[in-house]
C-alpha cells in the first residue's frame, strides 16, 4: 500500500485540516475493507477508521469519530482519511491498512492484511 500526506507535508496547526490518500494499486480493490491505524509516540498502535467497500460501512474510533471521515474512490484504488479540527493528540504516524473480506464492529480485533509504511501527521499546538 503506498500513502501520501496531501498539503502541507503533514504539519498542520491544532484546529486545521489534513487528507491522508492511499493506494493500493495492486489489490482487488472491492475485495478489502480499507482502514487507518495511528501510534502515537510512545503508545501502541490504535485503529482510528475502517471502512468497508462492500456496502460503505464505516467505523470510528470514539476521539476521531465527527471529526475525520474516511471515504474511497474506486476508480482509483484510492482510500482517503480527511481530518479535521486537528488536535495535538492526533499526532502520530498514521497507517493505511487492508483486510481481505467485510467487517464488523470489533474491527479493531481484526488481523490486517496490508500495512502502508507510514505517514507522520504532527499537530502543533
Amino acid at each position: 500500500l503506498r500513502c501520501s500526506c496531501r498539503r502541507w507535508g503533514g504539519l498542520v496547526q491544532a484546529g486545521g485540516s489534513l487528507r491522508l490518500s492511499c493506494v493500493a494499486s495492486e489489490l482487488t480493490f472491492d475485495d478489502y475493507a480499507f482502514g487507518w491505524w495511528r501510534q502515537a509516540p510512545g503508545k501502541g498502535r490504535e485503529g482510528v477508521s475502517i471502512i468497508d467497500t462492500s456496502d460503505n460501512t464505516t467505523f470510528y474510533t470514539d476521539s476521531v469519530n465527527g471529526r475525520f471521515t474516511i471515504s474511497t474512490d474506486n476508480a482509483k484504488n484510492t482510500v482517503y482519511l480527511q481530518m479535521n479540527s486537528l488536535k495535538p493528540d492526533d499526532t502520530a504516524v498514521y497507517y493505511c491498512t487492508a483486510i481481505l473480506g467485510t467487517i464488523g464492529i470489533s474491527w479493531r480485533d481484526y488481523d490486517m492484511d496490508y500495512w502502508g509504511k507510514g505517514t507522520l501527521v504532527t499537530v502543533s499546538s
